[in-house]
């Protein structure tokens, strides 16, 4: 299958528009399931041959071109091989480059992104490349970017790990919701209150987070994140309860957690 998708990556590569592509997810980073897709990244500049695109992907699937699938997972394609997934992500690489400047300088967004229920946090698009294998590159341009961004930028950790405050707002917020009972809202604070505590435990770490998927796990294992972290995430959001009661207890442990999270990145 690898040589498949190698030889896919080398004819997308001659496209017009696309510089290069890159493989990513569990498979660029040798975290893979058997069952697990295959991540091409297409890097683009300028005008895409979408046309191009859809006569590679073939009959019947559907390419979305630039904006079609949201404002920061720009498009792409899901295709099957051999059954076996591939998806085709695209990503314009002069608006990479401009989402690493800024993470240089210790400025990141976080935007509203279907399938990202926590939102897309900019810093995504660096560590995309930090994290990928270049398959397709005759430009060169990724494998010069992917050694850059090899370096996790000491702003950005700063930035990341002082927006930890972030989640005792939200819980102090979720009490307030927890007493009248809104289960709702309180559950989505606490999601976003744990969301936050992640991305500064990697950050502190230099590690960069791409997504929401096995944030949670990995953040459990990081050396200064609070004794059992994971399971007493999972206690909390699997069951904050329905009553006020039950919500002011879950929240009240959520802020202890957040607490401790927050002084571990001080210390």
């Amino acid at each position: 299958m690898r040589a498949i998708i190698e030889d896919m990556a080398g004819r997308l590569a001659r496209v017009p528009g696309v510089v290069g592509v890159m493989l990513g997810g569990s498979r660029a980073r040798g975290e893979e399931r058997p069952e697990s897709d295959w991540d091409l990244g297409v890097y683009y500049r300028g005008g895409l041959d979408l046309d191009g695109l859809r006569a590679l992907a073939g009959p019947g699937v559907e390419v979305a071109g630039p904006g079609g699938w949201g404002p920061w997972v720009n498009g792409g394609a899901w295709l099957e091989v051999d059954g076996v997934a591939v998806d085709w992500i695209l990503r314009d690489l002069d608006r990479v480059g401009r989402v690493w400047a800024d993470c240089r300088e210790g400025r990141y967004e976080v935007g509203v992104q279907a399938g990202h229920p926590l939102g897309f946090w900019s810093p995504c698009y660096p560590g995309e490349v930090a994290l990928g294998q270049p398959l397709a590159d005759p430009t060169g341009e990724l494998t010069d970017l992917r050694r850059q961004t090899a370096d996790y930028p000491e702003p950005l950790r700063e930035a990341l790990t002082a927006a930890a405050w972030e989640a005792g707002f939200l819980l102090d917020t979720a009490a307030k919701s927890a007493a009248r009972a809104d289960v709702l809202h309180v559950s989505l604070c606490l999601s976003r209150a744990v969301g936050v505590l992640a991305q500064a435990l990697y950050a502190h770490h230099r590690r960069w987070c791409l997504n929401e998927k096995g944030a949670l796990a990995v953040a459990g294992r990081l050396p200064d994140a609070p004794a059992d972290f994971g399971a007493r995430v999972r206690a909390l959001l699997g069951a904050p309860g329905g009553s006020a009661a039950e919500l002011t207890a879950t929240v009240a442990r959520a802020r202890e957690l957040a607490r401790e999270t927050v002084g571990a990145l001080d210390g």
